[in-house]
């Protein structure tokens, strides 16, 4: 496809919102070894997407400008580069691209066979893309944690903060499957939406229980899903187990020296700092749990490409009630 244009969001500096995304026509990308070409039917927005842009991970992220953003693809196979012997045109696939590269906002983009899965058929486009980073985030953190998917381990007591949002409802299943006895905090609209997603107790965050993060039932919590932002340790250390633990996923400097102090003091307690580390087989995994009705993505709301705009300012308010995705 050498010499064909493709529509396409980009930025050209860090800062601007919504505002600072242009729509434009670039090349579409040739694969190069080890990648395959895919024609995007879907991509799905993360809070790591808007803030790249606000210059969180400056100057590591984005690797260049113009940047187009998007991580978390659903599309099909074009065309294969060299070497590349598990795909070939006309395979339907998800796949997580580099953060620091991205690609995703576009009509077409490159992915390293190592991040992508076939998508079974049973799995729309919109769900597969929610995978990537929410799905494989929630899984990561909950092995992180001691979950046993086997069902080998003993029944723990989870805490899921901002169980309602992409990662977290995808977190309150997983957990689920893994045994847990789970409670979830929320906003009050969605008490009833963590509930059918299996949650054993819901706090509403804006009462004076939410807030103290206080289980219902006087449960202590072996470990903690810490989506939400900016909770301080003391709220979560009277609420550990003896040797509880919280997984925080979006780690500030206050996390961090959190985390070092712990371990200085040998304290039992622990903050955890987690970053998703994607592996094709946890990807492939969680398909087969969509795919198996076993594991449900909600999507909030779905936004063609001519309107990434509003989807991105849905993202960065932070309210979402599942998945974003921005629909070819």
């Amino acid at each position: 496809m050498a010499g064909k244009l493709m529509r396409a969001v980009q930025y050209d500096s860090y800062g601007g919102g919504a505002a600072g995304l242009k729509q434009v026509e670039v090349p579409v990308p040739t694969p190069s070894k080890g990648e395959v070409l895919l024609k995007l039917e879907a991509t799905t927005l993360n809070p790591i997407d808007w803030k790249v842009q606000k210059g969180v991970l400056r100057p590591f992220m984005p690797k260049k400008f113009p940047y187009i953003p998007g991580t978390d693809v659903a599309g099909e196979v074009v065309e294969v580069g060299s070497g590349v012997e598990n795909f070939k045109p006309g395979d339907k696939v998800i796949a997580g691209l580099n953060v620091g590269i991205g690609g995703g906002l576009a009509e077409y983009c490159v992915a390293k066979i190592d991040v992508t899965v076939l998508r079974p058929a049973e799995v729309s486009a919109a769900e597969g893309a929610s995978l990537p980073i929410a799905g494989q985030t929630a899984h990561g953190a909950l092995i992180c944690a001691g979950i046993k998917f086997d069902g080998s381990g003993p029944q723990m007591n989870i805490l899921i903060t901002a169980a309602s949002g992409g990662v977290g409802h995808l977190a309150v299943q997983l957990a689920k499957l893994g045994n847990a006895h789970v409670t979830a905090t929320c906003g009050a609209r969605n008490l009833d939406f963590v509930r059918s997603l299996g949650a054993d107790e819901v706090l509403d965050y804006k009462t004076p229980e939410g807030a103290a993060l206080k289980s219902p039932s006087g449960r202590k919590y072996d470990a903690v899903i810490q989506c939400a932002s900016l909770i301080p340790w003391s709220v979560f250390e009277p609420n550990l187990s003896p040797s509880g633990k919280v997984i925080d996923l979006s780690p500030g400097v206050s996390a961090m020296l959190t985390f070092a102090m712990k371990k200085l003091t040998l304290s039992k307690k622990q903050l955890v700092p987690f970053i998703t580390s994607p592996k094709v087989e946890n990807l492939a995994y969680l398909a087969e749990l969509v795919k198996q009705g076993k594991l449900k993505v909600v999507i909030d709301c779905k936004h063609p490409f001519s309107d990434v705009g509003a989807a991105w300012a849905k993202s960065i308010d932070g309210h979402a009630t599942g998945k974003i995705v921005v629909e070819q």
